[in-house]
């Protein structure tokens, strides 16, 4: 049988767009997502299930949803995430459900996933518009992630490492014959990248009502 049709509300439109923001730790990309979430009307953030310890700073169902490997497991054997990774040795999962309805209801719904989760996205969502943030270059990038002296010189310099390799994965990975990220945008200055990423989304959104007429 056949699921039953989806209520349409007033409020719904065609606008669905599913955006990807991605970037190494230390280029910015939390800060340019929530200020392109602010920027734009209808935008909402999916907020991802994880497995890593809550903190003081975090707010349950804003930041995350906190489970423990156990939950997290068994939701993903229910099929319920859209992408799920492994990162540092704590779990990451994107809800499949929430985001699909969020997209039917004709809303920008921002992902911010590392270059893995983004190719398996794309891979089972190619419409999907990505964009990278990268940093202005790997010195500078080296010195933010010292700057937020959260960890000892040994695990930044493994996530440098990281970084590293997460922006060549992310220049060269490709799904369906076409480039995994469809922007990469230099966060030299945050006054400049932000509205050269509020405008590449709103100018997608606009190519995409063009082409359906």
């Amino acid at each position: 049988m056949d699921p039953a049709p989806r209520h349409r509300l007033r409020t719904d439109t065609d606008d669905g767009l599913l955006l990807i923001i991605s970037g190494p730790s230390g280029a910015g990309k939390t800060t340019i997502t929530r200020a392109v979430e602010r920027s734009i009307p209808g935008s909402v953030f999916s907020v991802s299930a994880t497995t890593r310890p809550k903190t003081d700073a975090d707010v349950e169902g804003v930041d995350y949803h906190f489970v423990d490997d156990a939950a997290f497991e068994a939701m993903k054997r229910r099929g319920e995430f859209l992408e799920c990774v492994d990162l540092f040795g704590k779990k990451y999962g994107t809800p499949r459900l929430w985001v699909e309805e969020q997209l039917a209801r004709g809303r920008l719904v921002i992902l911010e996933i590392d270059v893995v989760g983004a190719i398996k996205v794309k891979e089972q969502m190619s419409e999907a518009f990505a964009v990278f943030i990268l940093p202005p270059n790997e010195q500078v990038l080296l010195e933010r992630l010292r700057a937020r002296k959260r960890e000892c010189e040994e695990a930044i310099q493994k996530r440098f490492a990281e970084a590293q390799r997460e922006i060549l994965t992310a220049r060269t990975s490709q799904t369906g014959g076409r480039p995994i990220y469809d922007k990469f945008i230099v966060n030299d200055k945050l006054e400049l990248a932000i509205p050269d990423a509020v405008a590449a989304v709103l100018g997608e959104r606009e190519r995409r009502r063009l082409s359906r007429g």
